[in-house]
């Protein structure tokens, strides 16, 4: 795996994330504004943060490093759709 295709990742789930929590936006009629606008401020944070780690990499054991941010990147984007989805109930 390389950084490009690391970064499209983050990118990407992010992105699909952001879509997600705009399209609910427009379908609550404003009353679910606030909490969704904290998810979207941690999916903003949860990618700022995984681009730093992604730009300070180690020079040994890169492998395991980028397998635990995947990890961490996805691990943290399933919990907050799971807070997204308890929204939409």
């Amino acid at each position: 795996m390389n950084l490009r295709t690391i970064k499209k990742d983050i990118e990407f789930v992010t992105n699909e994330f952001l879509s997600d929590c705009i399209t609910l936006s427009d379908y609550s009629a404003g009353n679910k504004d606030e909490q969704i606008k904290e998810l979207v401020d941690a999916a903003l944070a949860l990618a700022g943060t995984s681009f730093d780690k992604v730009n300070s990499y180690p020079a040994e054991g890169t492998k395991a490093y980028f397998n635990e941010l995947n990890e961490n990147l996805y691990k943290g984007f399933d919990e907050l759709y799971q807070k997204l989805s308890a929204l939409v109930k």
